[in-house]
């Protein structure tokens, strides 16, 4: 996750802020409230949240899936994005910081819309699996540990269903994608993950540096 989009100076990006629709009360409270955390880099930007609840609203999405929710700022910019009968389902395995989640899905009053599931997330996905809710979902955004990306990508591809969105945060690893020094198993998986992406004729796809880079891909017939 990250704070702002990388390669912006501090005043463009605050100028793109400014520039942004107003933010939900609820979300600029859990952003500021997540910020002051030992952790609170893990949260998305600002920006990140426009940009799923436009893609939520643009896609037409009713039903979502999130892998990684931590204190629930991004399924909070997709539930409010969400029609009133769309539905959400949240991946984690924090019971502590989904807690906060909880309360400020309350506050924001779409509570009812998301569906939270504690436990890894792999488990829960192949639950999904099992329960028959493939190619059931319109809209996926996964940010939860880079070394499953690979893995909860094949899954979001059956999850999802033709023509469906699937949002992956972190593509860019603060730049050390680029830098083939770079050997962290997080870098290294993103960096294979990337290139596997790119060749990957089942999906429509891009990349766009917008925070910590994301990935926008569509699922094909």
């Amino acid at each position: 996750m990250s704070r702002g989009s990388i390669g912006l100076t501090e005043s463009l990006n605050g100028y793109l802020i400014e520039n942004e629709p107003p933010e939900h009360p609820t979300l600029t409270l859990l952003r500021d409230l997540t910020g002051k955390l030992s952790q609170g880099r893990m949260q998305i930007a600002p920006e990140q949240g426009h940009l799923l609840s436009f893609l939520v609203r643009l896609t037409g999405a009713r039903r979502a899936l999130e892998i990684g929710t931590f204190t629930g700022y991004s399924a909070l910019t997709v539930a409010l994005a969400l029609p009133a009968d769309g539905r959400l389902i949240a991946l984690d395995v924090s019971e502590e910081w989904t807690s906060i989640a909880r309360l400020h899905w309350a506050k924001a009053g779409v509570a009812d819309k998301v569906e939270l599931r504690l436990g890894p997330a792999l488990e829960t996905l192949g639950v999904l699996e099992h329960e028959g809710l493939d190619a059931s979902f319109d809209f996926a955004f996964i940010d939860a540990n880079k070394e499953d990306y690979d893995a909860y990508y094949e899954s979001a591809l059956r999850l999802v269903r033709v023509g469906g969105l699937i949002v992956f945060d972190n593509m860019l690893q603060r730049g050390k994608v680029a830098d083939l020094e770079a050997r962290e198993s997080s870098t290294v998986a993103i960096r294979t993950l990337n290139a596997k992406i790119a060749a990957d004729e089942r999906v429509d796809r891009v990349l766009l540096p917008v925070g910590d880079g994301m990935t926008l891909v569509r699922r094909r017939a």
